[in-house]
């Protein structure tokens, strides 16, 4: 399922995530994609982005996208995404917890026109 516009790589994002496909969730980054993960700290690679991916695909793991908003590169080869929406995970003690989020992404579009994402700051706050 890929992205034909930027945007659209945060809305099937989610989608995937809730239905519980993580090939087709770990498909939409590129193959050396980096992921930040808390509390900062970087992940690379699709391998690892799906051992990440794949806690929110057992159907604890809700969200809501509330907006995305993107901005691609006068060549149209690069994009910068910025969402926002809230996040259901289970906590360390199990207990569901929301939270509201600002994620950001930076895109690349690929040699067939859709999209994939290159760096994903789920939280939007980069490294420590």
């Amino acid at each position: 399922m890929p992205a034909y516009k930027p945007e659209d790589c945060d809305r099937l994002l989610y989608e995937l995530i809730e239905s519980g496909d993580l090939e087709a969730a770990v498909n939409l980054y590129e193959p050396d994609a980096v992921f930040i993960v808390p509390p900062g700290k970087r992940i690379t690679g699709q391998d690892a982005i799906r051992e990440v991916l794949e806690s929110m695909t057992t159907g604890q793991s809700t969200g809501k996208l509330e907006s995305v908003a993107s901005v691609t590169s006068s060549d149209g080869t690069l994009a910068f995404t910025r969402s926002s929406g809230t996040s259901t995970n289970p906590g360390p003690d199990g207990k569901l917890t929301t939270t509201h989020f600002h994620s950001v992404e930076v895109l690349r579009k690929q040699p067939d026109g859709s999209w994939r994402i290159v760096i994903d700051d789920p939280r939007g706050i980069g490294l420590d």
